[in-house]
């Protein structure tokens, strides 16, 4: 994901220095030429060895430091930097870098990065807090940087409250979002549903599906990453709200539909890629269990079918795909719906084909509009997303 980017890491002396060690190598996992330059006080809560050896870089500490190839370092690595970050930044750090100091190798190369700068604040709740440290933060704001805000807890100090070092997690999503994909979205506001939605049968059962969500949240992700503005309509997953998305939590069809009726008209993009629960119980009153032939039964009606009221409610300039997930006759059933439902594009997949359909990482699928059928081999769920996205790209120019 992150193949031929240099991330520069500025390590300050703070207690969660050590927790950097682990960041950086999520970051070289994804790819990424890591750089680490570390203040000298952060030297005394983790050693440069640690992060040469994860980096196969030398470590940075000294300015002035004669053991390298000869070449100005904090010029050189401004210059390669896709993105910097620095964290755990300190009181201290925020302080120079707000006001223009550079008197070590961390501040010297952050003054002449022409790249993104992220900063993590972290310290003691009442440093955090202090107006000083407060005003600062808003200067570097000011100045175009980036700041990540702290998490709530425990501190080391013993203290509970504000100045936590976000998770290793949270801080490689940043840089992700940052450098991962070209930002050829911006501007684009796309709306996206996912996961199952359960219609009920009483006050404990209910029908639902087997989607677990993979797929639309990493097209929310994706869309994301490339620049647009992204609301997730998702259904009840085990899956971690995407960062920098707008998510709205629903459970039934009805719920689905009325969170897409309100806002789909503002949206550019409409991508359903939810598997909604079809049909649902004709009432809930105690009668709904009905007898056929001595045999139990529940009475059924079909729910809202929500991408094709779009597809009759849609303005001008809007693209829309929907997902048909089949099991025979893909490709002639995945053709009638796109016809049928007035929409722009049918990403198809067949249950039945290995590494496809519900709950798995990859996908097979054929994208079909009303010009061509493009299928694409198996592949991650992030690259079928990416692969999609690029699709109706093309197609709204």
């Amino acid at each position: 994901m992150l193949k031929g980017k240099t991330v520069l890491v500025g390590v300050t002396g703070g207690i969660a220095s050590y927790k950097m060690a682990n960041c950086v190598s999520m970051l070289l996992k994804l790819g990424a030429d890591v750089h680490v330059i570390m203040t000298e006080n952060a030297c005394h809560f983790i050693n440069p060895i640690t992060f040469e050896t994860l980096t196969g870089n030398k470590c940075m500490v000294d300015t002035f430091d004669r053991n390298f190839q000869f070449h100005v370092a904090h010029v050189s690595l401004a210059k390669k930097a896709d993105v910097f970050l620095i964290s755990p930044a300190t009181a201290n750090v925020i302080g120079k870098l707000a006001n223009g100091i550079a008197d070590d190798m961390l501040t010297t190369t952050a003054l002449a990065c022409r790249c993104t700068k992220i900063v993590a604040p972290a310290m003691n709740t009442a440093m955090y807090q202090n107006e000083i440290v407060q005003d600062n933060i808003r200067k570097l704001q000011h100045y175009n940087f980036k700041i990540i805000m702290p998490d709530s807890g425990y501190l080391a100090c013993g203290d509970t409250g504000e100045g936590k070092m976000p998770s290793e997690d949270i801080l490689v999503e940043h840089v992700v979002h940052e450098i991962a994909y070209k930002k050829d979205m911006v501007g684009k506001r796309v709306i996206v549903s996912a996961g199952p939605t359960q219609e009920a049968i009483d006050p404990v059962r209910y029908i639902t599906n087997h989607s677990t969500g993979k797929m639309g949240y990493e097209i929310a992700k994706a869309a994301s990453r490339r620049g647009a503005q992204v609301t997730l309509v998702s259904g009840n997953t085990s899956l971690k709200p995407p960062m920098f998305v707008e998510t709205i939590n629903i459970v039934s069809a009805k719920d689905m539909f009325e969170a897409f009726r309100d806002r789909f008209l503002d949206n550019d993009i409409i991508i359903k890629a939810a598997a909604v629960a079809d049909y649902k119980p004709k009432t809930i009153a105690d009668n709904k269990i009905k007898k056929k032939d001595g045999d139990m039964f529940i009475e059924l009606d079909r729910t809202t079918d929500i991408i094709k009221y779009m597809g009759e409610h849609r303005r001008e300039g809007q693209y829309i795909c929907g997902f048909s997930m089949e099991t025979e006759n893909m490709l002639e059933n995945s053709r009638a719906k796109l016809k049928k439902k007035n929409i722009d594009m049918i990403v198809a997949n067949n249950l039945k084909e290995k590494g496809a359909g519900f709950g798995t990482d990859t996908n097979v699928v054929t994208i079909i509009t009303a010009e061509d059928e493009k299928q694409l081999e198996l592949m991650s769920k992030e690259e079928v997303s990416n692969k999609i996205l690029d699709e109706i790209l093309e197609k709204m120019k």
